[in-house]
């Protein structure tokens, strides 16, 4: 009787407890069971309360702080690979890595110094485009992701606050704001193609560095992606023309570039190679600079094909003619001073037909207006020729051979006797022996013909008119000129368009000014004017004696210490205090160099002056505006068809 209560009490007391303990102790032992191992002993849960050691000091997450780095995981799903991006360095705990998954880590570079190359890239590309330096914190963290390409591909499942796509590389490091952060998704414009160029650049200065070559594995790489990127680029100027696989090639050349990263790590002779780079660019530039500019004005002076075979056809066809056949109408109208009268001085017949053939057609009344034009024996015959074979109306036309005029010689003209002696052809022909100048186009050896100095012997060649309007050979008339005449020059001698609007054209930019004989006569600051189209007053010229004013000059200049050859310095001198402005819009200027005139300008203009040395007639021209000189040429005419000469 005794011995049961004792057995129920034992029973209470000691097996009880050990029965109810025994259910919590399975659960823990089974949840320990199920992993492979325990990160940290304070992680345990007992009951659903975590409790600290008191033995060992528990570690603050504060104060143990994850490296910086990249992880590389692999999307089984997706056959490309995807990466991850830390965007801060913050107390993140990483999870635990599942059964048969390795966490592979790339650190950051432990002085978390930008790279040199990349900086001087991101540098380069503000300056070319104005934009926004890129992110260079961007693309360090991109030069590390890439690494992990060459690395065991193994699935490595991770969190992070934020992912990006490798895949867009190239528009990520263009899309940014002011303050550096994307707002868009959108890529601007040929981002990819810089980017590309770019890597280039960089793999051209790992393949120059000691350390970097000593590593035979990586220049063959390095080579074999310099090959790829190149034949990926080729000749392209923006996205649309690159190849579709063009991405991997970046993205393997971004790892290949990463390897150098590491492999050279001393950051002044990157900065010494680039500086050398940049030295050699710069002086590859100048001579660039210099070959262009020669290579402009030997473009300039240079008669296409179809200008030589035109006279050449034209000549022959004029010497084949009977005499009587040879004249031109009208011809009692050359000194009627009641006429409108033009002097056009040239060698170019399809350059002064462009100009007959526009100032009559934008005539009111093309029988008043009569054209003397002078030309020199070698295309005196072509000349008349085209003429009959195209009259020009009802206006009247003169051509006539510069040998006419036998008053003009050298013992009249100074200037004349100047382009025949010694020294000024050995200025032209034998430039190894004479003076460099710094401006080629005064080498032009159009200075050395007679053409380009009638104008200042209108009078004499003129004596029975009173007014003559001048015109240049690379000008177009698109308008009527009449009002030329009733324009009052209040006594000056020259009725000329100024231009003084740019620096450039002051007096100090076309004369010496260092000599005396020119700061004494002439203020520097005086505003130019502009020859190709000019009303002259031949009375008032007669009376001040202009052209011996002219011929003093000349000789005074013999050794050319007071001006550079050409017509517009001693025009200037010539007829100091004795040009009057007219208004802008009769002459406008610029479409033989200035893609930017003012299009108002041009469509209120009398008269637009391909000066410079992109002339209408040549394959350098301006397009957009050689339309304005090509519409008056009738590119059907049979001679024009011969010389295969086309729009």
């Amino acid at each position: 009787m005794k011995r049961t209560p004792v057995l129920v009490l034992l029973f209470l007391s000691v097996v009880s407890p050990l029965i109810l303990y025994t259910d919590r102790l399975g659960s823990f032992t089974s949840s320990v069971a199920n992993n492979d191992f325990i990160e940290e002993a304070p992680a345990l849960n007992f009951g659903g309360n975590n409790e600290k050691l008191n033995a060992v000091s528990q570690e603050s997450s504060n104060e143990v702080k994850e490296p910086v780095g990249v992880v590389y995981s692999e999307n089984s799903s997706n056959s490309s690979s995807e990466s991850h991006i830390l965007e801060d360095d913050s107390t993140k705990e990483l999870p635990l890595a599942q059964s048969g998954e390795h966490k592979t880590r790339v650190l950051s570079e432990a002085d978390d110094k930008q790279s040199v190359i990349e900086q001087v890239i991101a540098h380069e590309e503000t300056k070319s485009d104005g934009s926004e330096k890129p992110d260079l914190n961007e693309e360090k963290q991109l030069g590390s992701q890439e690494i992990q390409q060459d690395l065991p591909k193994k699935e490595i499942k991770t969190e992070t606050r934020s992912s990006h796509s490798s895949g867009n590389v190239g528009s990520e490091k263009t899309q940014k704001t002011n303050s550096g952060r994307q707002k868009n998704n959108t890529p601007m414009p040929d981002a990819k193609v810089r980017h590309l160029r770019d890597q280039l650049i960089r793999a051209k200065v790992y393949l120059s560095l000691g350390s970097t070559r000593s590593n035979a594995h990586f220049i063959r790489e390095l080579r074999l992606r310099i090959r790829e990127v190149s034949r990926a680029v080729g000749d392209a100027t923006k996205d649309s023309d690159l190849p579709r696989n063009v991405n991997d090639k970046l993205k393997a050349m971004e790892v290949t570039l990463a390897k150098g990263k590491q492999i050279q790590d001393d950051c002044s002779a990157v900065i010494k190679k680039l500086r050398a780079i940049v030295h050699t660019a710069e002086e590859q530039l100048r001579a660039h600079k210099k070959q262009a500019m020669f290579l402009m004005q030997l473009a300039a002076k240079t008669l296409p094909k179809g200008l030589h075979c035109l006279p050449l056809r034209l000549s022959t066809e004029y010497y084949m003619l009977n005499t009587t056949d040879q004249t031109f109408p009208n011809q009692e109208n050359l000194e009627d001073d009641k006429m409108f009268h033009y002097a056009l001085f040239s060698d170019n017949i399809l350059a002064t037909a462009v100009v007959v053939n526009s100032t009559v057609l934008n005539a009111k009344d093309p029988s008043k207006h009569v054209f003397h034009v002078v030309t020199d024996k070698l295309n005196y015959a072509a000349m008349r020729m085209w003429f009959l074979a195209n009259p020009p109306g009802k206006a009247t036309i003169q051509v006539q051979n510069i040998e006419e005029f036998t008053w003009l010689n050298s013992s009249y003209s100074p200037v004349l006797k100047q382009l025949g002696s010694p020294s000024m052809i050995d200025y032209y022909f034998k430039t190894h022996k004479a003076n460099p100048d710094s401006n080629l186009k005064y080498r032009n050896p159009k200075y050395l013909s007679i053409l380009n100095h009638l104008r200042f012997y209108l009078p004499e060649m003129l004596p029975k008119l009173n007014k003559v309007v001048f015109l240049d050979d690379d000008i177009v008339v698109r308008k009527d000129l009449t009002r030329l005449w009733s324009i009052d020059l209040k006594g000056k001698v020259n009725g000329a368009v100024e231009t003084c609007g740019e620096s450039f054209h002051r007096f100090e930019h076309y004369l010496n000014f260092s000599n005396p004989l020119i700061s004494k006569n002439f203020d520097p600051h005086a505003c130019g004017w502009a020859y190709g189209m000019n009303i002259f007053d031949l009375d008032e010229w007669r009376k001040q004696k202009i052209t011996e004013v002219y011929h003093s000059w000349q000789r005074l200049n013999q050794n050319r210490q007071l001006w550079k050859l050409g017509t517009l310095p001693p025009g200037l001198i010539t007829f100091w205090n004795r040009t009057m402005p007219i208004d802008r819009s009769w002459h406008v200027l610029g479409l033989g160099y200035n893609p930017n005139v003012d299009q108002k300008e041009i469509d209120r203009a009398a008269v637009v002056h391909y000066n410079g040395n992109l002339k209408p007639w040549l394959e350098i021209a301006l397009p957009k505006y050689r339309n304005y000189w090509s519409k008056y040429i009738d590119y059907e005419q049979p001679y024009l068809r011969d010389c295969n000469i086309t729009p």
